[in-house]
């Protein structure tokens, strides 16, 4: 269970507002200006004035600081120290090939810092050396190429904000509960600003065949050789060939120096690490594409190339393994959505299980293929309740329920559960992970 966050509003003891007597000359001297200026203004001073007269002064305010720069690279304040990824033990054979989940629930806006993006490995982190790697696109071109990452870096850039969400994100959900927190059922989920090229510049600057190529093959420099097909009109609309993410160079973990951003899709197809582009005119059925990433319907039977990541929606707060510390009363509901298809249009909350819905306020920006902020007021009577959100995309998409899904997908299914989550609030204020 995660450590909860500081609850804003708490009632100060008066044992705590005691002044040092070195600094009651302060405290006289600030009064003298109080009454003065209330004197001048005809405003009479307030409860809120004289707790301001008695805040004390703390410990960080009478002495100097650490020198500019004492962190070189800078680092999060040692009191956000527990909000961290986290891996789920036991999810994966070893641990060279799992996941590590962002911890949603702690997060504000929409960007992910950099330190806390999902991160998902089939063969363990590579350390690649950026002035020997090398990124080959070949296949159906008239010339084929290798470029150097200083080659990359002369292509016009653009910069864009989009998601990006693993294709297991939520599979632990899809037979019963399975996790008690949302950086655990939602947290393969990450969004950034993503700096690179377009793939397009780079299949124009080879000289693609357009008339034969149908496909690309996206190939990645670690040990595992990951590898996907892409079709070719996806390849040339919006898809990145990145280096940067949120201002600086890619980390490690997500692929320096360079990878591949295929919005809105299923995060196994931006394969990190990129190392080669091959341009064909047939899907090429890799094992990632055969064993892996592919939907188990009832029947037996599997689906393939399932790419787009459906809309999406989640409460991040209050969320499982929170603690609602008042007994009733205001609490603003917050969470994300997303949709692979474009930009959401509506976040619809219910306090009910679903049986009564009330749109929520959307916050800028509002972008596509892009996680979008949803805000909504809620005041709770101490009863228990259940906490849903249902968002709809500009395509009309509608979230659907699990049990919806079910129906379609059976239960053993792994991949693309974008089922609407619930959340128990019992009358203690405890936040419980629940299906209905």
């Amino acid at each position: 269970m995660q450590e909860q966050s500081l609850r804003p509003g708490r009632v100060i003891a008066a044992s705590e507002n005691k002044l040092s007597p070195q600094y009651e000359e302060r405290r006289r001297l600030l009064g003298g200006i109080v009454g003065t200026a209330a004197a001048l203004f005809g405003v009479r001073a307030t409860a809120a004035d004289k707790a301001v007269q008695r805040l004390a002064v703390p410990p960080w305010s009478k002495q100097l600081g650490k020198p500019v720069a004492s962190q070189p690279y800078g680092l999060p304040s040692h009191y956000e120290s527990n909000i961290i990824r986290r891996i789920n033990p036991g999810l994966t054979t070893t641990s060279e090939s799992s996941v590590a989940f962002t911890p949603l629930q702690n997060l504000f806006g929409i960007i992910t810092p950099n330190g806390l993006h999902f991160e998902r490995n089939h063969n363990g982190l590579p350390e690649v050396d950026p002035y020997r790697h090398r990124l080959v696109v070949h296949g159906l071109a008239k010339q084929s190429k290798i470029y150097t990452m200083e080659d990359i870096l002369r292509f016009p850039s653009v910069s864009r904000v989009h998601f990006l969400e693993c294709g297991a994100n939520s599979a632990m959900e899809w037979a019963a509960v399975a996790a008690p927190t949302v950086q655990y059922t939602h947290g393969m989920l990450s969004c950034a600003e993503y700096t690179g090229v377009p793939l397009s510049t780079l299949l124009d600057d080879v000289g693609y065949d357009a008339k034969r190529a149908k496909f690309i093959l996206a190939e990645g420099a670690d040990a595992a050789g990951l590898t996907r097909t892409l079709p070719i009109e996806m390849a040339l609309d919006d898809v990145l060939v990145v280096y940067g993410q949120n201002g600086e160079m890619l980390r490690p973990e997500n692929g320096y120096p360079v990878r591949l951003i295929v919005p809105g899709v299923q995060g196994v197809s931006s394969v990190k690490w990129l190392r080669r582009i091959k341009i064909g005119d047939q899907p090429w059925h890799t094992r990632e594409e055969t064993i892996h990433y592919t939907d188990l319907m009832p029947d037996g039977s599997s689906r393939q190339y399932t790419y787009i990541q459906e809309a999406k929606s989640v409460i991040t707060s209050p969320s499982g393994g929170q603690q609602l510390m008042d007994k009733g009363g205001y609490y603003q509901i917050t969470g994300l959505a997303w949709s692979g298809r474009g930009r959401i249009k509506r976040v619809d909350v219910s306090t009910d299980g679903g049986r009564n819905w009330r749109p929520t306020r959307l916050q800028e920006p509002i972008m596509p293929k892009s996680l979008t902020r949803f805000r909504c007021d809620w005041s709770w009577d101490g009863a228990p309740t259940l906490l849903q959100s249902r968002c709809i995309d500009d395509t009309g998409y509608v979230q659907p329920t699990i049990r919806q899904l079910r129906e379609v997908r059976g239960t053993h299914s792994i991949y693309h559960n974008n089922g609407i989550q619930t959340w128990q609030v019992t009358d203690s204020g405890d936040v419980r992970d629940v299906q209905v």
